[in-house]
Formats: C-alpha cells, sequence, structure tokens
C-alpha cells in the first residue's frame, strides 16, 4: 500500500520505549494503525498478568504514530493532551494486537480511539482514548 508508513515508524522507534517493548507495526496510513508484540516477561506486572503499562504503551503509541501520519499541513508534531484506558481482560502468553483509529481530526486536535484484543482468542483486552494537540511552529 502506497500510503503505508508502518515500516518507516518501526525504523524511527528504534532505541526507544516502543523498540524496547519489541512493538511492531503492521500498517500505518492516515487514520488507521495496526501493530501488535509477542507478550515476552518484561511486558508482565510481578503477578503473573500482563502489565496495564504494556498495554497503554501499544494503545498511545498506535495512537501517537496515527497522528504523525495523519497531521494536518503546515503542521510539525503534536503532544497527548489526555489519555484514558478500560481494561477488560488480560493475555499472559501469545501476542497482544492493537487496532487505532482517528475519530476526530481537526487543526488543532485529533482524538484516537484503539481497541487491544488477545490474538489467540480475539477478546478484547482493553478500550483506548486518547487527545492530542497539533503542533505548528511559531509564528
Amino acid at each position: 500500500m502506497a500510503d503505508d508508513q508502518s515500516a518507516n515508524l518501526t525504523a524511527v522507534q528504534a532505541g526507544s520505549l516502543p523498540d524496547h517493548l519489541g512493538l511492531q507495526w503492521l500498517e500505518a496510513k492516515p487514520g488507521l494503525v495496526r501493530g501488535r508484540f509477542d507478550v515476552a516477561r518484561h511486558h508482565m506486572a510481578p503477578n503473573g498478568f500482563l502489565h496495564a503499562a504494556a498495554v497503554i504503551a501499544l494503545a498511545d503509541s498506535a495512537a501517537g504514530y496515527g497522528c504523525v501520519v495523519s497531521l494536518p499541513e503546515g503542521a510539525t508534531g503534536f503532544t497527548t493532551i489526555e489519555l484514558k484506558s478500560n481494561f477488560l481482560g488480560t493475555a499472559r502468553d501469545g501476542g497482544v494486537a492493537c487496532e487505532a483509529k482517528l475519530i476526530h481530526g481537526g487543526r488543532n486536535t485529533q482524538v484516537w480511539d484503539a481497541v487491544v484484543t488477545a490474538e489467540a482468542t480475539g477478546k478484547t483486552i482493553a478500550l483506548f482514548r486518547c487527545t492530542q494537540m497539533v503542533l505548528y511552529p511559531r509564528a
């Protein structure tokens, strides 16, 4: 797909948190990002369940990368101004997938919704929403 930027996003995350967590990007185009990770020990909380922060890192990264590839003309970047997660389940092994979709793409803000699922069962692990402020060069 010509507008798919998943390979570029994977390359630029080298050495950063998404890279350390093993986040993989399957599709990244304006309005949609799909990604995943294979559950490993470093994704787990001490109680043996998937750590909420690992789930949020996947969803927030998907929404953030989505914002990057969906910026309006003249914008130089973004910053997250709010995020919310509802946790509905967990995974202890296998893969975790995320699909983030642009809900509102305005000149000054974007709102993204993401659904995080356990790949083996298809069950929803978390629902995620974030709002990003679009940044422009100072006048």
